[in-house]
């Protein structure tokens, strides 16, 4: 729940979304940060040739502007893999039957609710 970002060094892939298998995304959310972290620096280098400190700045504040689209998309699907995960592993009788009477309804649409994330366009030059 940190800062993701800071000056122009910002993380992504696992170490911004750490999570079990369950949902199936961590690959598809890593691809994802691949796209909106390519759509948000490809805006500070639009530019032609700039100063070095004016470059560095649009760097940042992109690093920037891509933790905050990427920070509740990553807690989201994080958390939702480590319940159902927990779910699946639970030993309880209430959770046994809720996992094997109501969960397989409620994961096909958790499985359909995060894969269908859109992360924007990129633009070509």
């Amino acid at each position: 729940m940190g800062n993701i970002s800071k000056g122009n060094v910002c993380i992504g892939g696992d170490a911004l979304h750490p999570m079990t298998p369950d949902l199936g995304q961590g690959a598809c959310c890593a691809l994802e940060d691949g796209v909106v972290l390519a759509r948000c620096l490809a805006e500070a280098f639009s530019e032609e040739k700039e100063e070095e400190e004016v470059l560095y700045k649009k760097i940042e504040e992109s690093l920037k502007k891509y933790a905050k689209e990427r920070r509740w998309r990553s807690v989201d699907v994080t958390t939702t893999a480590y319940m159902l995960g927990s779910i699946q592993q639970a030993e309880s009788r209430l959770v046994t039957f809720f996992r094997e009477n109501i969960l397989g309804t409620f994961m096909a649409s958790q499985y359909l609710k995060k894969s269908g994330y859109d992360c924007g366009k990129l633009n070509s030059p």
